[in-house]
């Protein structure tokens, strides 16, 4: 089961279920308007069978915009839980890379804050590589969506734009590398009632056009993250209240060959396979 984001045809944002790949349940009639209020449900798979029944307006996904599945939730981010990860943000610079190689192994993981859900992209939105950066990167995610009480509710797709030139320089500029306009995309969807051990099953692609052509692909599965979800949970809302809950970007397995960096016009498309694909084009920001 999934739920969406997407804009009526008054322009106002819904919230929606993906009743079949090609049809949108508007949930607008049934009074939900916050995805954030739905995903407190305690049973949300029921309550969205519930929904599913009732006799609301269906939509053809063809008709709408989809807007980034977030309204009101923060969004953060983990890094160095892939190996590859670790071994890619050790080479970005001889300074960094003693920082990166402990906390791979450290109990406590490495979090920070991402974006606030107005400055998100949605599908089909840009995503933005920094005017004064010269080394950009995408980052394909597992995102994992979080209640207010700290219970996985779903799970979407994240890309995580990084400018790893910046960040190389000096680890105290990690803000500017990862913090800035369209530098976060989340969606199409959120998949809920799949369990961890599902989701560790599924697998992650990136390719990325310009010109129409394709430049870099790569793949990797999500069971190769090294921690636990619950455990990056654990220590996300340690002295942490989320009110309207959270997303987390779970750290990426795939990085470009150091010689690659994102140009303004290039597409870019990222796949799990419990979810679907989220694409962006890139723009100087």
């Amino acid at each position: 089961m999934k739920l969406c984001r997407f804009l009526t045809s008054l322009q106002t944002p819904a919230v929606g279920i993906l009743a079949d790949d090609a049809t949108i349940i508007d949930l607008s009639p049934a009074r939900i308007t916050s995805l954030s209020e739905l995903l407190e449900s305690n049973d949300l798979p029921a309550r969205m069978r519930e929904l599913t029944d009732e006799n609301l307006p269906r939509l053809a996904l063809a008709d709408v915009q989809l807007l980034a599945p977030v309204d009101r939730q923060e969004i953060w981010a983990a890094g160095v839980t892939y190996l590859r990860s670790r071994k890619a943000r050790m080479e970005e610079s001889e300074f960094s890379a003693t920082a990166y190689d402990k906390v791979y192994e450290a109990p406590r993981p490495e979090l920070f804050f991402k974006s606030v859900p107005e400055k998100v992209a949605g599908p089909g939105d840009f995503v933005g590589i920094r005017a004064d950066a010269t080394w950009s990167v995408p980052e394909p995610e597992l995102a994992l969506v979080f209640n207010s009480r700290g219970h996985l509710a779903g799970f979407t797709i994240g890309n995580d734009m990084s400018s790893r030139d910046i960040e190389g320089e000096n680890l105290l500029y990690l803000p500017q590398a990862k913090i800035y306009e369209g530098s976060c995309a989340l969606g199409p969807f959120i998949t809920i009632g799949t369990s961890e051990a599902e989701a560790r099953a599924w697998e992650i692609e990136i390719s990325i056009e310009r010109g129409g052509a394709p430049t870099f692909s790569g793949k990797t599965q999500v069971g190769q993250i090294k921690r636990s979800f619950g455990e990056l949970a654990d220590y996300l809302f340690r002295s942490q209240k989320f009110p309207r809950g959270v997303v987390l970007l779970t750290g990426t397995g795939i990085v470009p060959p150091d010689g690659f960096t994102l140009w303004a016009g290039d597409k870019v498309s990222i796949s799990i396979s419990g979810v679907g694909t989220l694409e962006n084009s890139v723009a100087v920001v």
